[in-house]
């Protein structure tokens, strides 16, 4: 027995497509497209107006902890490409006063995050920490505390040297005139620590109590003296320490024979080849080096060993010729 479609049959069955094509496309209209942000992906979403941000999260099986954040809250209501943004929390520690706090927080400022530690900060303590806008998982973040004090110290002024002329006095040699005086000044010095360890000192505050006095220094200008009733000219004299030595059967080190009126010398202070006069010993010529010949040292050369014993080590006066 075969089916009889009437005018009427067709036009309820018409009727009840539209309805369900009606009901499918309301359904889809209700319900708005929304992003989940959550531990590092985006969940991509559909939810009715009438449902809330929790029930969004609960239908995408996800958990908050009791530290987690939401944003926008719980009970706020969906909307059109809502984008919901979880933020975790998790574990970081906090150095100060010789303690270290734990705890567990979601991606704050870093003075945010000592506020959640229970610690204070002063206005010159300094944070230790990564160079981040905000806290990261396992971050330290060290509080140093920062103190200053101030307190007077006496200290010495050096004191100067003023140079002078002396006409009596050979070219090269010095005197002093008068010794030199340290002046006083009292400092005020400000004192700066970290974690009650000293880490800087600076002056402030200068007041002198004593002017220094300046040592004053005369320098020869004589370049010309008689000696064994011979006229020296002379570039300088200077002070030296003389030793000396005798025929060893080595050669200079300017390749001669030692003999009488030969010096060891240090070259850097009197080169090989100049000539001397040296008081207590005569005439000489720089013609010889030794290893212990430094400085203002001097080695004369003598003909006999008990000469040299009996010359011994001296201080002698020495002209450089000119």
């Amino acid at each position: 027995m075969g089916i009889v479609w009437t005018r009427k049959s067709t036009y309820l069955v018409a009727s009840i497509a539209a309805l369900a094509l009606l009901l499918v496309s309301l359904f889809f209209a209700l319900q708005k497209p929304v992003t989940l942000a959550v531990d590092g992906k985006e969940i991509h979403t559909r939810a009715f107006f009438a449902n809330s941000v929790g029930e969004v999260l609960e239908k995408n099986n996800i958990t908050l902890g009791d530290k987690d954040s939401i944003e926008p809250s719980l009970n706020s209501r969906v909307t059109k490409n809502m984008i919901v943004k979880v933020n975790r929390a998790f574990k970081i520690k906090v150095i100060a006063d010789g303690k270290t706090t734990e705890i567990i927080t979601t991606a704050v400022p870093v003075k945010e995050a000592i506020k959640l530690a229970g610690i204070k900060l002063g206005s010159m303590d300094v944070v230790k920490t990564l160079p981040a806008v905000k806290i990261i998982p396992n971050q330290e973040i060290e509080v140093i505390r920062v103190t200053q004090t101030e307190e007077t110290v006496e200290e010495p002024i050096p004191f100067g040297e003023e140079l002078t002329v002396d006409h009596s006095l050979e070219k090269g040699l010095t005197r002093t005139v008068s010794q030199g005086i340290n002046g006083l000044a009292n400092n005020t010095v400000k004192i700066t620590y970290h974690n009650g360890q000293e880490i800087k000192r600076e002056v402030v505050k200068t007041e002198q109590i004593r002017e220094p006095k300046n040592k004053v220094v005369a320098m020869g200008t004589i370049t010309s003296v008689s000696r064994s009733g011979q006229n020296l000219n002379f570039r300088e004299a200077r002070y030296m320490t003389a030793s000396a030595y005798t025929y060893t059967g080595s050669r200079t080190a300017t390749g001669k024979t030692p003999a009488v009126g030969m010096v060891a010398v240090d070259p850097r202070v009197i080169p090989l080849g100049t000539r001397l006069y040296v008081e207590g010993y005569g005439y000489a010529v720089a013609s010889d080096t030794g290893g212990a010949i430094k400085g203002d040292r001097l080695d004369l050369f003598m003909e006999q060993h008990l000469q040299c014993v009996n010359w011994g080590r001296r201080t002698v006066k020495v002209y450089v010729l000119n």
